[in-house]
């Protein structure tokens, strides 16, 4: 029968260095006391004029790869009721028949296709779905203002 050993960490309880000789040696940032700019925080007053001038404080750094543009969508429906209101407010325009509204302006950046349209309607707008493209096309009206989606970049190629 063999006898169990006991860990070595429980026979050095109560030593506060643990086998490592002096209380300094063992630290995570060997003997600088820290990492990088430690010690120049709330009581470091002789090292704060100093460190004003190399931008220490506030946010810097990285930036973001992938900013996501937050979509804030209206559908054809609630544009063909709200074009006599927009137009009263001058933020939609009747040329020859044809109706022009920069969706922009109103606070929206993209069109969805639910409903149906009555006029001819020539909007701008960055986003569109494609069956939003073929309502208002269909309905002889047009988008302007397109940005290219991922999606038809990749039919493109």
């Amino acid at each position: 029968m063999t006898a169990s050993k006991r860990k070595k960490n429980t026979r050095q309880r109560g030593t506060q260095t643990h086998g490592w000789g002096s209380k300094k040696k063992h630290r995570g940032a060997g003997n600088r006391g820290g990492k990088g700019m430690a010690g120049t925080g709330k009581r470091g007053d002789a090292k704060k004029p100093c460190i004003w001038k190399e931008r220490y404080f506030g946010k810097f750094g990285f930036k973001k790869k992938n900013i996501q543009v937050k979509i804030k969508a209206i559908t054809i429906k609630t544009v063909d009721q709200m074009i006599e209101k927009w137009a009263k407010m001058k933020l939609a325009e009747e040329k020859g028949g044809v109706v022009a509204v920069d969706l922009e302006k109103i606070g929206y950046n993209k069109l969805l296709s639910n409903g149906k349209i009555s006029k001819k309607i020539k909007i701008s707008v960055p986003y569109a779905s494609a069956k939003a493209v073929e309502k208002i096309k269909s309905a002889g009206g047009e988008i302007v203002g397109l940005t290219k989606s991922a999606a038809e970049e990749k039919k493109e190629e």
